[in-house]
């Protein structure tokens, strides 16, 4: 099961990730951008992914993929039960969301594998990415 402090530790492991609470949600973005959020009871994950692929997704697997809000239909992103995800899936999933935002050559030689791991709040060293 992926927990808050999973997604914390794997987004804040992304350069450019600022940590935001908004509206009792945890939302991780890059600049102005969100690219993962997590719910106020800790039960869904929300990021973005192609809109293009997403009802491919939500078929495949209904019970662990969804869209919480039909609002959300316009935008690149799907949400997710978090106690249904693998952490090596939450992870990647992050990571793919994160490239979406960031530029490419900062998303450049990047895999969720390399990623360092690093404990929540404790931000990388001036002058990473």
């Amino acid at each position: 099961m992926v927990t808050l402090p999973d997604v914390r530790a794997w987004a804040l492991a992304l350069p450019r990730t600022e940590e935001h609470l908004i509206r009792d949600y945890v939302k991780f973005r890059v600049g102005r951008i969100v690219y993962a959020t997590v719910s106020p009871d800790e039960t869904v994950l929300g990021f973005g992914f192609p809109r293009e692929e997403r009802a491919a997704l939500i078929a495949a697997e209904p019970g662990k993929f969804f869209l919480e809000r039909m609002s959300d239909q316009r935008y690149h992103w799907i949400d997710a039960r978090m106690p249904a995800l693998s952490p090596a899936e939450a992870r990647e999933f992050i990571t793919d969301a994160w490239r979406m935002v960031v530029p490419k050559r900062v998303a450049a030689g990047i895999t969720a594998v390399e990623l360092p791991v690093r404990r929540a709040g404790v931000r990388p060293p001036a002058g990473r990415g």
